[in-house]
């Protein structure tokens, strides 16, 4: 019997005559975390939708147990024991958790006529225990679209946790949770492997990869590059083998120069979401917005760029009260919001790229109500241009684009309408390191130029690498302010932590 569990060996996989994965072979133990890194485009993800059924090779062969295996489809790989958490999270918005995670195992009971039906009780009993072993606090009965991006995906990982798989992929698995919510899953990692279920591990996060990693893959351009034991790689082995090229300083270095007001914010309170958040933000600063999840961090920006309108307080706009109900208005106050979730709030993945950098400035390329397509192009080619988007055309669709590509079209959306106020919320979620340092240049020379900013991230060594000052949400409270010399992570989660405050 074969040592490993899993054999993917000399796999070849192409689209559109573009080779996406060149000769790359995989082997994982039982018991094992493998982590598999690289840039967005290396070939992770597609290597993983492979051994799933979900593309199929062009040549090479998987092995389990040292027999060939090979499935054509998702459901087949599930029941030979391999689940995976997905890095695009895909729920059913208007089921319940319950029903999310047994989906297509359902817990069933017979009727009268001797019919089976599902066993919903059932289902809700242990989707709680699930969750409370997890250490996740929500109701199995909540519909899914009323959860937050976090929220989803401890629900997807409660869900492939749940199946009893012998291998479990886990692709960008912490990309929108909090450091509780990793060191919970943390703990289930350790207790699968103590199982002998071998775990694959997809992240970015350097000091995850560390510290929850046996062996480490490293894949650039879709090339197997190195396996080794992580005691035996470091953080800048690692990036160096990933891009090819050394990222001596991931934080770029500038110099606070805040100017005046631009945005103020007194008591601004909204039922059941936050409560009496004062705050200023001044040009050329970035402002950091720590929490938790559940903090109120994405309603509060929310508030401020008219998705849901606050309950009570007052926005100023250099100095100026102002009524911002819808967020047409706030484009108007030049004011842009880069919402924590690409694929659902950010972009149009039916269409083209040109058309999602350019569809908030439509009004400016139009006449007559009638779009100059040649004002549009140019448009869409100096934003590519100017963002460094690695992609074939600006007729490209825009779900061929990685993540950090993607990311960047948002970006490049907003920046077309010369906002004096960006919002930032979670932008790096799920992008890989090459692509984070561009983003932060870019914040850098945003800030340079007098912009002010507004960053929230979970990432806390991104919130201090970044930020100006910070500011810190705890159920839906504003608990703690802290200036430059006072960031560290023990500070902001104190502030973060303290749970004893009003009800929202």
């Amino acid at each position: 019997m074969s040592e490993f569990v899993l054999e993917m060996l000399n796999i070849d996989k192409s689209f559109f005559k573009v080779k996406v994965i060149d000769n790359v072979t995989l082997k994982v133990k039982p018991g094992e975390v493998h982590a598999i890194v690289g840039e967005n485009g290396a070939g992770k993800s597609t290597l993983m939708k492979i051994l799933m059924g979900i593309y199929h090779a062009d040549s090479g062969e998987i092995l389990i147990d040292g027999k060939r295996a090979e499935y054509s489809n998702p459901k087949e790989a599930l029941s030979n024991g391999i689940a995976m958490i997905h890095q695009e999270l895909n729920p059913i918005l208007d089921m319940e958790i319950s029903e999310n995670i047994f989906t297509g195992r359902e817990i069933k009971k017979f009727n009268f006529g001797g019919l089976s039906i599902v066993d919903h009780k059932a289902q809700r009993l242990e989707t709680e225990a699930l969750l409370e072993n997890i250490g996740i606090s929500l109701n199995p009965k909540s519909l899914m679209r009323k959860l937050s991006v976090a929220q989803t995906q401890l629900i997807e990982i409660v869900k492939a946790i749940s199946l009893s798989s012998r291998i479990v992929i886990m692709d960008e698995p912490t990309s929108a949770i909090t450091d509780k919510e990793v060191e919970n899953l943390f703990r289930q990692i350790k207790f699968l492997k103590s199982k002998s279920v071998a775990v694959i591990y997809i992240s970015h996060k350097m000091d995850e990869i560390f510290k929850v990693a046996d062996t480490i893959t490293v894949l650039r351009d879709g090339k197997h590059i190195c396996t080794e034991n992580a005691s035996k790689l470091d953080n800048d082995k690692i990036i160096k083998m990933m891009v090819g090229r050394e990222i001596k300083e991931i934080y770029p270095e500038r110099e606070q120069s805040p100017g005046e007001v631009v945005l103020e914010v007194q008591h601004l309170t909204r039922k059941k979401k936050f409560r009496d958040i004062s705050f200023k933000l001044h040009s050329g600063e970035i402002l950091g917005i720590g929490g938790l999840v559940g903090a109120g961090r994405s309603e509060l920006v929310e508030g401020i760029f008219g998705v849901a309108r606050p309950d009570s307080g007052d926005i100023f706009i250099r100095g100026e009260k102002t009524e911002i109900s819808h967020p047409d208005k706030a484009i108007k106050k030049r004011i842009a919001l880069i919402t924590e979730d690409r694929k659902f709030t950010g972009l149009d993945l039916k269409t083209t790229v040109a058309h999602n950098i350019t569809i908030v400035h439509l009004s400016k390329l139009s006449k007559f109500g009638v779009i100059d397509l040649a004002k549009e192009s140019r448009a869409a080619d100096e934003q590519i241009k100017k963002l460094d988007i690695r992609v074939l055309s600006r007729k490209s669709m825009i779900n061929s684009l990685s993540g950090g590509n993607q990311q960047k079209v948002v970006l490049a959306k907003w920046l077309l309408t010369d906002p004096d106020i960006i919002i930032l919320d979670d932008p790096t979620r799920g992008i890989d390191v090459g692509a984070k340092r561009d983003i932060y240049l870019l914040m850098a020379s945003l800030a340079k130029a007098g912009k002010a900013i507004i960053l929230i991230s979970s990432e806390i060594p991104e919130l201090m690498g970044l930020s100006d000052r910070i500011i810190v949400l705890a159920a839906g409270r504003l608990t703690g302010e802290l200036s430059k010399d006072e960031f560290t992570q023990e500070n902001i989660m104190r502030y973060a932590s303290t749970f004893e405050v009003a009800n929202v």
